[in-house]
């Protein structure tokens, strides 16, 4: 049976777009349950209208508080049988609450070598500190900012005229072959998670 996926965004939806093709491909043994935004206007929801793909908007504005915001959103993911949860280009940490409810079941996407340049602007940090080689991390998620159990990383050099968007473009070709392998090692069952590391299995 094709395990049910569930993606949560914010904006373009680019990485989900790479999941779709490589899904289109043959390459992705997953099915897109839901896509769920915290915009109304993310194009990532066009995306995920042009294939048929059930969507839900949860806005942080409409809730009461942070509680009501996540439990919306993990509801959503729930009601439509999303087994694992990933997170291209969410744009919000998730509490404690929320990751108890999929615990080693939500996969992100961070456009640095982690452990270094955590949160936003990753790739400017990158370039402002100097580093020769950068990158893009998927990792399972933790309650902490950008430090859960890494599953993959993928790397290029950083050029010395290099800015924050030009490094931004490079290592984007990278985080759109990133995730979809990630997410096809979890659905293949190839993934265990022991303490900080996470095993794959060959």
């Amino acid at each position: 049976m094709t395990k049910k996926i569930g993606v949560v965004v914010s904006g373009r939806g680019s990485n989900l777009q790479s999941i779709l093709n490589h899904i289109d491909a043959g390459e992705l043994p997953v099915e897109v349950a839901v896509v769920v935004s915290d915009h109304q206007e993310a194009f990532a929801l066009q995306r995920a209208a042009k294939y048929g793909i059930p969507s839900e908007v949860v806005e942080r504005k409409d809730c009461k508080d942070k509680a009501e915001f996540e439990d919306r959103i993990a509801d959503a993911l729930l009601s439509h049988g999303a087994e694992l949860v990933v997170l291209a280009g969410f744009m919000r940490i998730l509490s404690g609450n929320f990751i108890s409810r999929f615990p080693h079941r939500i996969m992100n996407i961070h456009p640095a070598l982690l452990p270094s340049f955590t949160g936003l602007h990753a790739q400017g940090q990158a370039v402002a500190y100097g580093v020769k080689v950068a990158g893009c991390t998927v990792h399972f998620v933790d309650e902490g900012t950008d430090t859960g159990p890494i599953i993959l990383q993928k790397v290029v050099p950083v050029l010395d005229d290099d800015t924050e968007d030009s490094l931004a473009d490079r290592i984007l070709v990278e985080e759109h072959k990133a995730l979809p392998e990630a997410i096809k090692l979890w659905a293949e069952g190839r993934l265990t998670v022991e303490g900080r590391k996470v095993r794959v299995a060959r």
